[in-house]
């Protein structure tokens, strides 16, 4: 069943926030300025919030994780653990304000974190993800 994180329109390119606040629970600190994301390899239309940001430290390009039959993918080689997306935006528009420090409700994030939650939470140990 697909989360109704967003309501996105072709058309219109119009998001509605849905569940971002439910996602990010608490707001501590993110990148100043926020980053254009490169998303020339990622296929989704909408970046949700809590979706899982990378950084290609070769270029200094941010990204989001690559994401493979509804789950985090691989990270990829030369790319660390930056944060997450603080505000769902649409793949034509990826400005994104990337969070660094603060609470990440993980049932409501868009892909399960279980499989890289160790790996995330030692490069970002600012990052807290809880549920009620």
């Amino acid at each position: 069943m697909e989360k109704p994180y967003a309501n996105f329109s072709d058309e219109g390119k119009v998001i509605e926030p849905g569940l971002d606040s439910v996602v990010i629970r608490h707001y501590v600190a993110g990148i100043v300025g926020g980053r254009t994301l490169d998303v020339s390899e990622f296929s989704e239309k909408v970046i949700r919030a809590g979706h899982v940001i990378i950084r290609d430290k070769e270029n200094d390009i941010y990204k989001p994780m690559p994401v493979q039959d509804g789950a985090y993918g691989s990270l990829p080689g030369n790319h660390e653990y930056v944060g997450v997306l603080r505000s769902t935006v649409t793949a034509d528009c990826p400005v994104a304000a990337i969070m660094y420090s603060g609470e990440v409700n993980d049932v409501a994030s868009p892909y399960p974190v279980d499989t890289i939650k160790t790996a995330l939470l030692t490069a970002v140990p600012t990052l807290v993800f809880k549920h009620d």
